[in-house]
């Protein structure tokens, strides 16, 4: 599966169970889609479903949870909590992997206009997929909610996108739409819903109004009371982690609390978040309280216990983070995740994949891990604690080229992969079908260059890294650091063949000599970097 789109379909119904599986049931029965998280709250009354597939298989399976949505949800009688305008509330489609917002935009439109002429109902369309200013806000839709849509559909400026300008009681309306991806966040508070109130507003991006703006970028923030857990919610979505973070929210909430004399007591996740989110969550601390922490998973630790993740409920990273569901749920086969013996056996096989380039790879990802190796054998040990500093500065540079060396494993195959697709196309036809596959070759065959050219640059930044690693590592591991050295040389040298023999067959004149320039340069270097590393190391003796 190539491209993945994320979709999460909001839906009216948190307390139903057997509604609850049947949309479930839906998501998961149409064919390409993966539901990886169902998120209820019987307080909110509402449930957050998270799947992806290809762009039309989500499409698909937002439709089938929608029809049976309008067979058993019924908004004349809905009460709960969060903000809502319809039984199918908000549908937005996220980009995952390799698939850009345009597409995501596409998929909401079309998404929008088969549900609205499918069930007769109104659609707005929000986010990048908005049509109009004032609808590329979700809470500016909603405003009045569903008991205000009747007189609001009655509206010129609120006509809605597709579907007929109607009110629909046992359904009310749709937003669909197109956005990046939204982390909802919730912090949890001993307190009234209205004292809690005063702090959403006060951390919000909106603020309590044009003249009192919010001091968060990028955050829409509510509160709640939750009956099921006896506590109060400043209820948040993050529409860009990347400018506002959980811990920047988290931070803000409990300086605000502090000052009001509140108790806060952890705070939840609802659906799913980004890997990066969360080791951005992690780096925050670890910077703040001075700690050096390397494995992925004592990072995400932290941040559990630095949030309170874990304070409603058991909090399992693999089943909250988008990337752990998406690798547990695809059965795709990866090299890296095959036991070394089995990679071997492959290597050895009557087949182009794995190949040169996939040993390059993994050749300089043992290479790293031998410098994040004596790194750690010299870190933390009392003869070497006048080092802790520089073992900290020089550990995390290997340890992050070798998880990150590690992808291109399988990202060289299937670079090759694609270049055979490429050259299966039709040679024969039109003018158009030559065209076509003449230029997917040229793009498979630059992409299959570039590949290896990373894994050298990568490999490049290592060598005065290694090189101080020399000087100052445990003496006791003088051979690891030097099979390390001729390790990420031996790389360099497969990338430099791999890209070589590939340039042969680029027509870009300009593409051809600067690519063939600057890896003749890095193998340069390579071979300059390993000999001083070896020379330091040959010049030591305790």
């Amino acid at each position: 599966m190539a491209k993945l789109v994320e979709c999460v379909p909001n839906f009216s119904e948190g307390r139903n169970k057997k509604v609850i599986d049947a949309i479930a049931d839906a998501i998961s029965q149409t064919e390409g889609c993966m539901l990886l998280d169902v998120d209820t709250g019987p307080s909110t009354n509402r449930t957050v479903y998270t799947f992806v597939g290809s762009p039309n298989a989500v499409i698909q399976g937002a439709l089938s949870a929608a029809r049976i949505a309008f067979q058993l949800i019924n908004m004349t009688n809905h009460k709960g909590e969060h903000p809502r305008i319809g039984a199918l509330d908000v549908c937005p489609f996220i980009p995952v992997k390799d698939v850009s917002m345009e597409e995501c935009v596409f998929c909401a439109r079309r998404f929008g206009q088969q549900l609205a002429s499918e069930l007769e109902v109104p659609v707005y369309l929000y986010a990048e997929a908005a049509q109009q200013e004032n609808r590329k806000s979700l809470p500016n839709i909603r405003l009045g909610q569903y008991e205000a849509l009747s007189e609001k559909l009655k509206m010129e400026d609120w006509m809605p996108d597709f579907g007929p300008a109607t009110f629909v009681p046992r359904w009310g309306a749709t937003i669909s739409g197109a956005r990046k991806f939204l982390i909802a966040y919730n912090i949890n508070m001993l307190c009234t819903k209205e004292l809690a109130h005063r702090i959403a507003l006060d951390i919000r991006e909106q603020g309590r109004g044009k003249d009192q703006p919010g001091r968060l970028r990028k955050v829409q923030a509510i509160s709640w009371f939750l009956d099921e857990k006896n506590l109060t919610q400043v209820s948040t979505n993050l529409l860009d982690f990347e400018i506002t973070g959980m811990h920047g929210v988290y931070e803000e909430v409990c300086k605000e609390a502090k000052a009001l004399n509140l108790p806060v007591v952890g705070s939840q996740l609802v659906g799913l978040v980004p890997l990066v989110a969360m080791l951005q969550t992690a780096e925050f601390y670890m910077q703040k309280e001075n700690l050096f922490i390397l494995e992925e998973e004592h990072k995400l630790r932290l941040v559990i216990s630095r949030l309170g993740l874990d304070s409603l409920d058991p909090f399992n990273p693999k089943e909250h983070i988008i990337e752990y569901m998406i690798q547990n749920t695809i059965t795709e086969s990866s090299l890296i995740s095959q036991p070394l013996f089995d990679f071997v056996q492959n290597v050895g096989a009557r087949s182009a994949t794995p190949g040169g380039g996939s040993v390059s790879a993994a050749v300089a990802a043992m290479g790293s891990a031998l410098g994040c190796m004596v790194g750690q054998m010299t870190y933390g040990k009392r003869q070497f604690e006048y080092l802790d500093g520089t073992m900290r500065q020089l550990i995390m540079p290997f340890h992050n080229a070798m998880k990150e060396l590690l992808t291109m494993v399988d990202a060289d195959s299937n670079a090759f992969n694609n270049y055979m697709v490429a050259t299966k196309l039709p040679r024969v036809g039109g003018t158009e079908d030559k065209f076509r596959r003449d230029a997917a070759i040229q793009d498979a065959l630059k992409n299959a260059i570039g590949v290896p050219m990373s894994m050298a640059e990568k490999v490049d930044s290592l060598w005065p890294i290694l090189k101080e690693m020399g000087t100052f590592g445990n003496i006791v591991c003088k051979s690891d650091l030097q099979v390390a050295a001729k390790a990420l040389e031996t790389a360099i040298f497969g990338a430099y063949f791999n890209v070589t023999i590939n340039l042969k067959d680029i027509r870009d004149d300009d593409f051809k000599a600067q690519a063939n320039e600057k890896i003749s340069d890095l193998l340069d270097k390579a071979k300059a970097g390993a000999e001083q590393v070896l020379e330091v190391l040959e010049k030591r003796t305790e």
